[in-house]
């Protein structure tokens, strides 16, 4: 299994503009759901989505990171338009 290193140093480097893991945003791995938690946050607003295991280990093993890549972009873009209203 992943580790949340593994995914943090992931998201750092496909998306570099999500920021840095356990400053701009933190991972997780959730028991109850058996899926990796990412938690964007900017000041006291905070935006969570889910990554699956096989995708966190699709991407690391295999570098397909289409589906994180595209699942921590919509996230930023939620997070910046949620800051806006």
């Amino acid at each position: 299994m992943a580790s949340k290193n593994d995914i943090c140093r992931k998201i750092e480097s496909i998306m570099p503009e999500a920021g840095a893991c356990d400053r701009d945003f933190t991972v997780e791995y959730d028991e109850r759901n058996h899926a990796w938690s990412v938690d964007l946050h900017r000041g006291d607003i905070h935006l969570k989505t889910f990554v699956e295991e096989n995708e966190a280990e699709t991407c690391l093993n295999k570098d397909r990171c289409l589906p994180l890549g595209l699942q921590i972009g919509q996230l930023k873009r939620n997070l910046e338009l949620y800051r806006q209203s």
